[in-house]
């Protein structure tokens, strides 16, 4: 019986394994996709890159993904775009898009409509000084702008965790 159990385990152990190391690729193509649809002259010349961070913002056992887009389609004066994915079958659908946003990405302890809040750094494009910007889920999405409400600046300590950091790894979307 102990035999059984552990022979058990280690299927169910290098399933997750198997399925916590395939969610990068899909990722990936779903990025390459998706992007691709929206700016296809960008990703033909490869200089499209993202960072990103599988967290669960639910609270609910699924993990979300955060990403960060960097290159010339994906950034200007005042930062870079983000998106929310939320996973879908085998892909992931667009909670939201976020736009000048900067680094770091931080998600909050607090929670709205039941998913946790997510901070990121507005600065640059006619924005100085630059500060941190809370970001709400209102049942449906995200704003899609930190610099403006319902998105507002935050103040004193903020709680939560850091994502993707200003020194977060990005890598290239197409190879």
């Amino acid at each position: 019986m102990r035999q059984l159990a552990a022979a058990l385990l280690a299927v169910l152990c290098a399933t997750s394994f198997a399925k916590a190391q395939s969610k990068p690729d899909h990722l990936t193509e779903f990025l390459q996709s998706y992007l691709g649809e929206l700016y296809p002259p960008f990703e033909q010349q490869g200089e499209t890159r993202y960072s990103s961070a599988f967290v669960d913002l639910k609270d609910d056992g699924t993990k979300e993904v955060i990403v960060y887009l960097s290159g010339r389609g994906w950034c200007g004066t005042g930062g870079c775009n983000m998106l929310i994915l939320a996973p879908e079958g085998t892909s992931y659908r667009v909670v939201t898009k976020i736009t000048i946003t900067r680094l770091p990405i931080r998600v909050l302890t607090t929670k709205s409509n039941g998913w946790h809040d997510i901070s990121v750094v507005v600065a640059g494009g006619g924005i100085q000084p630059g500060y941190e910007a809370e970001l709400s889920f209102d049942g449906k999405t995200y704003p899609s702008n930190p610099s403006v409400p319902p998105a507002h600046p935050l103040n004193g300590k903020v709680r939560g965790k850091i994502v993707v950091p200003v020194t977060a790894k990005d890598k290239p979307l197409h190879q």
